[in-house]
């Protein structure tokens, strides 16, 4: 099961999370609407390359990763994302495309939206496309360590 390597990983320092299942959905978005959640509260990863090295962009559901901020971020020359035949092997506990943000399970540099830090709590692909996770966003900007940085152009809020 997909969930056990993140479960453990949790359990082991006593995170609290919450899993929550759900039928089978494949976009950040239409988990989103399916499970009733904000497409803010809801972080999707992208796996990019960042000079020909994979990493993972954390942005909010609703959001699109802008690829030139990220360069910025990482100090790169190129960055793109990558194919899912050029990630899948790296996450073989995962389903392609169901990849959880914790870059340090799996040897790779994590950029996380500041956007996301608003948040108390943020939900996630826990591996599988029929289950998400919960947890405090500060457990996992401790856990994880991302570079924290502005990945996506955000909507203008008109003034009231």
């Amino acid at each position: 099961m997909p969930l056990t390597k993140l479960r453990e990983f949790l359990d082991s320092r006593h995170i609290k999370y919450m899993v929550i299942s759900h039928s089978v959905a494949y976009t950040a978005q239409g988990i989103a609407a399916l499970v009733h959640l904000s497409g803010k509260k809801l972080a999707k990863t992208v796996i990019v390359k960042i000079d020909g090295v994979l990493a993972m962009a954390v942005v909010p559901a609703s959001l699109h990763v802008d690829l030139d901020l990220l360069r910025a971020a990482a100090g790169a020359g190129l960055v793109e994302v990558a194919t899912e035949q050029e990630f899948k092997n790296a996450f073989p506990d995962c389903e392609t495309g169901a990849m959880p943000p914790f870059g340090n399970l799996y040897d790779m540099a994590v950029y996380a939206d500041a956007s996301l830090a608003e948040n108390e709590e943020i939900t996630f692909n826990a591996g599988t496309h029929r289950e998400l996770m919960r947890m405090a966003w500060a457990d996992v900007a401790r856990l994880v360590e991302p570079q924290i940085t502005n990945l996506t152009h955000r909507p203008a809020v008109a003034a009231a």
